[in-house]
């Protein structure tokens, strides 16, 4: 009776949540007892799962699950832990997770706990900690159902090394055509930048930068940082950046390391999307700007001033530990 974890890829590589969500379902699998079993869709990686201790991978090989489909994947994932006979399904707090998770949870009648930042606290009864009222406070939660999903917020648990020899075996879910009623079209991403999601730091702009053809010097600074950008939901209304890019409670959540804000006020929707980010650092001429209450550093300034500036020094740091 494993623990088992749904491990998201693309293109056959994992992404990072991947290796955190093995690396909780393990924390889970040592205080029950028992072992870790993977699900993955198409992934050429299934080996890696073993240093974040999984103990064995049940691989889905199938041109038709390339693309996320929300009920197919829901109703592999529900077969899967019949068939290891699970009581706890652990996954991301990623967006396609959000969608397939309350699938699984209506067919196992499971109960499911989103947004989870620890280990249970305990068993018996089986208690997790998680954020509530958009990351203002916690909730020790109580999950009474025979299969329990949790649901692991991104970057609060992190990936740990705990290596296991793991075994991989094909595994054939029973789908049908009904399972894709629903089908992917067309797959528009941005290539060869970070993305929000997997990004350890994340630099991000507002109206403050005046103008789509500012952006430039944000782009430079993410680039010397290793950074994906992100914007501030009035940019994205105006169009000066893509609706990808567009972060806050009604755009995509942000858990990053490191979150710089540049040019943005700190709406309350904004606050609440990126209050997980573990180090906030604003840069806006606004010293009354509420994003400086939520700040861990704060510079009062002018963007087009210190940006340049930043970079400048960033670079000069690079050559110099290089």
């Amino acid at each position: 009776m494993s623990v088992v974890v749904y491990t998201e890829s693309e293109n056959g590589k994992f992404k990072k949540n991947a290796f955190e969500v093995a690396s909780y379902a393990k924390a889970v699998a040592d205080q029950l007892g028992t072992s870790v079993t993977a699900i993955s869709f198409n992934s050429s990686e299934n080996d890696s799962l073993g240093v974040y201790g999984v103990s064995k991978v049940l691989n889905v090989s199938s041109d038709n699950l390339n693309t996320f489909n929300a009920k197919a994947y829901a109703n592999a994932i529900s077969e899967a832990v019949t068939k290891e006979g699970a009581s706890v399904l652990i996954v991301s707090s990623s967006t396609d997770t959000k969608f397939l998770a309350p699938l699984v949870a209506g067919k196992l009648k499971a109960g499911y706990v989103p947004n989870v930042v620890a280990a249970p606290e305990g068993t018996s009864p089986f208690t997790v900690k998680r954020t509530a009222f958009s990351n203002k406070g916690f909730a020790h939660t109580k999950i009474s159902s025979d299969i329990k999903i949790i649901g692991v917020s991104n970057n609060s648990f992190g990936a740990h090394e705990n290596g296991d020899t793991v075994s991989v075996e094909d595994f054939s879910p029973s789908l049908s055509d009904a399972d894709f009623s629903t089908k992917s079209v067309e797959v528009d991403k941005v290539v060869g930048k970070a993305t929000i999601a997997d990004a350890d730091i994340v630099v991000s702009a507002g109206r403050g930068l005046k103008g789509p053809e500012n952006w430039g010097m944000i782009e430079e600074l993410a680039d010397v940082l290793g950074a994906a950008t992100a914007c501030s939901k009035p940019v994205s209304d105006l169009g000066w950046r893509p609706h990808g890019e567009h972060v806050g409670q009604t755009g995509k959540p942000v858990a990053s390391n490191l979150y710089i804000a540049i040019g943005i006020s700190g709406a309350i929707q904004h606050l609440a999307g990126v209050s997980s980010s573990k180090t906030k650092v604003v840069i806006n001429t606004d010293p009354e700007a509420p994003f400086f209450k939520a700040a861990d550093y704060g510079i009062v300034g002018d963007a087009f001033e210190v940006v340049p500036q930043l970079i400048e020094k960033l670079k000069e740091f690079k050559a110099q530990n290089a």
